[in-house]
């Protein structure tokens, strides 16, 4: 996987806004100080001039000193974050894609651990543990099983690398053959679970690893650790999660999902209450904080499930998704 070149793999960080800025090159930069290093960095940027042209004046260039070449292109497509993935992976020249999100950071490490596994057929595509890194303190009453609604690593992940039926999008390396056989990634509220469930349906005998030693740091600004913002993301997320599914035909399941509620969840609660008992009053609080959010995942995903029923009975074609 690795020559002078360096790794046979190309980096991949999507970035849209200007607000970013800062993130998205500490992301850039993150990768380009790997050992070994990429072979490439793709940046798409997704329809967005002013930034297209000041990230092509940071960093576009070609290979040079053993360094990676980095390439700043515009979205081919009318989508956002999965239409930038699709851009990134036509473009790419090396067999591995590695998507690292503009707000992570990658740790020393990274391309490797996320790299290895692969050298495995059976191994379809890696997650690594994205680690929030918090611009204010995390607040007590928010449980780790819910890391998630910021894209972060959560309680009830593996501890080891191991199998698991979805990974995180914030950080995932596959083959650039099977996003191009997949034709893309169209969805944009839901590319990972899609990338993950269209790779278990192309190789019903491959499996998705999480490498939780591959670890980046992934930025969470105060406003996505409010009480407003939890149950807000943790309903829209399930809502939308209804039509991402059925528009992956076959592919689509809800395996995570299940074992997040049979599992994970009352795993929580229970280490809440455990947590109370020795002392600690938020414990209480993060396991009735689990139980509300089962709740709002289910009627986020009742009410996308009665507007899809409403849309077929109508006949009218879902909400555009992705491009």
């Amino acid at each position: 996987m690795t020559d002078s070149h360096g790794a046979d793999v190309t980096v991949v960080t999507a970035a849209y806004s200007m607000d970013r800025w800062d993130l998205t090159c500490r992301a850039i930069e993150s990768a380009l100080v790997q050992q070994p290093s990429p072979r490439e960095i793709i940046v798409p940027v997704d329809h967005n001039v002013e930034l297209l042209e000041r990230l092509r004046a940071r960093w576009e260039r070609d290979p040079q000193g053993g360094q990676p070449g980095i390439r700043v292109v515009p979205s081919r497509y009318d989508g956002h974050l999965g239409a930038s993935a699709t851009t990134a992976a036509e473009l790419a020249t090396t067999k591995f894609l590695l998507f690292l999100d503009d707000d992570a950071a990658a740790e020393p490490g990274w391309l490797t651990r996320m790299l290895a596994p692969l050298a495995d057929e059976r191994v379809r595509a890696v997650g690594g543990a994205p680690i929030p890194e918090y611009a204010e303190s995390r607040p007590r009453w928010l449980p780790g099983e819910f890391n998630w609604v910021f894209g972060c690593a959560y309680t009830g992940l593996p501890i080891t690398r191991a199998p698991v039926l979805h990974l995180i999008g914030t950080t995932m390396a596959v083959r650039r053959d099977d996003v191009i056989r997949m034709g893309g990634i169209h969805s944009d509220n839901h590319p990972d679970m899609e990338m993950c469930h269209k790779l278990l349906a192309m190789h019903p005998d491959g499996v998705l690893l999480y490498e939780p030693a591959a670890t980046v740091l992934h930025h969470v600004p105060a406003s996505r650790t409010t009480w407003g913002y939890f149950w807000r993301r943790v309903f829209s997320v399930n809502r939308s999660k209804v039509q991402a599914v059925d528009d992956m035909g076959e592919a689509g399941h809800l395996g995570a999902e299940r074992g997040f509620v049979t599992t994970t969840a009352p795993t929580g609660v229970v280490q809440g209450v455990r947590d109370a008992a020795r002392g600690d009053a938020s414990g209480m609080v993060r396991a009735v904080v689990i139980f509300i959010g089962v709740g709002l995942s289910g009627a986020g995903f009742g009410l996308g499930t009665l507007e899809l029923w409403v849309r077929r009975i109508l006949n009218r074609p879902s909400p555009k998704r992705g491009w």
